[in-house]
């Protein structure tokens, strides 16, 4: 399948170094100041040189990556909030193209989940975002397989960078400060760690599941949300006396929950996950409770998750 990439963050270029490994060619990708396009084949390598040496993939404009050759759009730049733009647009522009869309950015998804279901169905594109929840799991495959409406509740440690600090204070004894500054020095945490320590990621995912639960209807807004940010490390102290971890969970039910927090879970639960690690519990109709843990972000972990869509296209 021949794809355009958007982005050229840690997901994009991953997504374009691994697609010829999945059997697909790149004849377009994108950053946000340039572009090389080539309906026979991007050189991949040549292009995410060119931008470590000058800041941008290409001198193309942008906005040639979306009316290029391509069958499958990978939309890969950085998730926004409220309008969720310009990736909303770009997924728009793709699908009035009657293209497929897969994509890895969450703002779309989580933001205007309803007005994307709308332009796909006037579209003869398909429309996937595995990568938006957990990284390299398959947990919206996994709904999928199973049926969303025999889903009842989906609950996990969403966050990878949340679930260190607070894995790490726990295990050590050590401050919040201490260990997100930590956190950073390993590139565990961003230079600016607030989307994860306050909950929005984790909250973002938790939208995208509650609107495939639920079909619609749920943005950022409608989870109620709890950061880490102040959690007394004493808690964690106490907690750990009493055989308890703290993890910050997210939840979401088919009957209208959708909610991120740190909350007690007994120490060798399977959602008192260390380091990085994810984890997403599904309480189902029939098959009882089915866990999925693994890589929850990365580069190379989250573009499978990518590929695995562009896979399951028509």
């Amino acid at each position: 399948m021949r794809l355009a990439v958007l982005g050229a963050g840690a997901v994009g270029r991953a997504t374009a170094n691994l697609a010829a490994e999945y059997g697909h060619t790149v004849t377009a990708l994108a950053d946000s100041s340039g572009a090389v396009v080539d309906p026979d084949g991007v050189n991949v390598a040549a292009a995410l040189a060119h931008k470590d040496d000058t800041g941008t993939v290409g001198d193309a404009d942008p906005a040639d990556a979306l009316t290029a050759e391509y069958d499958a759009l990978v939309e890969a730049t950085p998730t926004t909030l409220g309008d969720a733009q310009p990736g909303f647009d770009h997924v728009r522009a793709a699908l009035e193209l009657d293209r497929h869309v897969v994509l890895a950015n969450k703002g779309p998804v989580a933001e205007r989940y309803d007005d994307l279901r709308e332009l796909a169905a006037r579209s003869a594109g398909e429309l996937r975002f595995e990568a938006t929840v957990a990284g390299a799991i398959p947990v919206l495959a996994t709904v999928e397989g199973v049926g969303a409406e025999r889903v009842n509740a989906v609950r996990g440690v969403l966050n990878g960078t949340a679930n260190f600090v607070l894995s790490r204070m726990s295990a050590d004894g050590l401050g919040y400060e201490h260990v997100l500054a930590e956190a950073q020095d390993l590139g565990v945490a961003e230079a600016d760690p607030s989307f994860d320590v306050d909950g929005t990621d984790a909250a973002l995912k938790c939208a995208i599941l509650a609107n495939v639960l639920n079909d619609g209807g749920y943005a950022l807004a409608d989870v109620d949300v709890e950061g880490i940010a102040d959690f007394p490390g004493s808690a964690l102290e106490v907690a750990a006396e009493d055989g308890q971890a703290v993890r910050l969970v997210g939840e979401v039910t088919a009957d209208g929950v959708a909610r991120v927090g740190p909350r007690l879970v007994p120490a060798n639960d399977a959602l008192a996950v260390s380091g990085t690690e994810n984890i997403v519990q599904l309480d189902t109709s029939h098959a009882g409770r089915l866990n999925l843990s693994g890589a929850g972000a990365g580069g190379p972990e989250t573009a499978t998750a990518v590929l695995a869509d562009v896979g399951r296209l028509d």
